[in-house]
C-alpha cells in the first residue's frame, strides 16, 4: 500500500512535541548564555553546544539569533498581560491604569534583573528596540484613547503619540536603572526601578511645573489635561 506524503502531511503529535521540547531546550540555554556573558558575545555555536544540538540544527528552530529575542519579548508581554489585566479591569480610571501598567513592568524586572539588563542591552545592540510599534506602546495608547473616551484625559497630542511617550520613558527609566553605576556595580542593585516608572509616568502627566495648589505629584485628580 502507498504511503501518504510527508509534503504538506500534518506532524505526528510526538514529533511535533519532541520538536517543542528541543526548541524550548535551546531557548532556555540561549537566555542562560545571555543573561551571562550577554547578547552580543554569545554566538549560535555556543548556544547549540549548552542545548546539546548541532549548530545547523539551530536554525530548524530560529532561523536567525534575534529570534531568540522576539520569542522573549512574545513570552514577556504574555506575563505582562496575564498579570495586567485584573488590574485594569478594577483600576477607578485611565491614571490607575497607568500607574498599574508601570507597576506590574516593575515587577517583571525586578523579578530577573540580570535577564532583564541583557535583554534590554541585546534589543539595542540588535536595533530592534524601535523597530515598528510594540505591543507596550500600542497598550499605553489603549488606555489613554480610553480615558479620553471617558473625558478623563484631555490632550492635544494623539493617543499614538502619548503611547509613544510613555514608550520612551520606560525604556529610558529601565535604561538607568540596568546601566552601569559609577561605583562598577550595577545601578539595579541599589535603585528602586518602581520609583523610576512612578516618576517618569507623573512627569509626563504634570510636566515639569510646580502642581497648583499644592497637588502632590501622585494624586491626579480624574480629569487631566497636559
Amino acid at each position: 500500500m502507498r504511503q501518504p506524503s510527508d509534503d504538506g502531511a500534518p506532524t505526528p503529535p510526538r514529533r511535533r512535541r519532541g520538536k517543542e521540547r528541543t526548541q524550548e531546550r535551546v531557548y532556555v540555554a540561549a537566555l542562560s548564555l545571555f543573561r551571562r556573558q550577554g547578547y552580543a558575545d554569545t554566538s549560535v555555536a555556543q548556544i547549540a553546544e549548552h542545548a546539546g544540538i548541532g549548530r545547523g540544527t539551530f536554525f530548524n528552530y530560529f532561523p536567525r539569533k534575534d529570534c531568540l529575542l522576539s520569542a522573549w519579548s512574545q513570552e514577556r508581554m504574555r506575563k505582562l498581560n496575564r498579570r495586567l489585566t485584573p488590574r485594569l479591569e478594577s483600576a477607578a480610571d485611565a491614571v490607575e491604569a497607568l500607574r498599574a501598567c508601570m507597576s506590574t513592568l516593575g515587577d517583571l524586572n525586578e523579578e530577573e534583573p540580570e535577564l532583564s539588563a541583557a535583554m534590554l542591552t541585546a534589543w539595542i545592540q540588535s536595533g530592534l528596540l524601535f523597530d515598528g510599534r510594540s505591543h507596550l506602546e500600542s497598550l499605553f495608547a489603549l488606555i489613554i484613547e480610553e480615558g479620553r473616551i471617558r473625558g478623563e484625559i484631555r490632550s492635544a497630542a494623539s493617543s499614538e503619540q502619548l503611547g509613544e511617550a510613555l514608550r520612551d520613558l520606560y525604556v529610558g527609566a529601565l535604561r538607568r536603572w540596568a546601566g552601569p553605576a559609577t561605583d562598577g556595580r550595577h545601578r539595579r542593585l541599589h535603585a528602586d526601578l518602581h520609583a523610576e516608572l512612578q516618576l517618569s509616568l507623573s512627569l509626563l502627566l504634570h510636566g515639569l511645573t510646580a502642581p497648583p495648589h499644592g497637588l502632590c505629584p501622585h494624586s491626579e485628580p480624574n480629569h487631566l489635561k497636559y
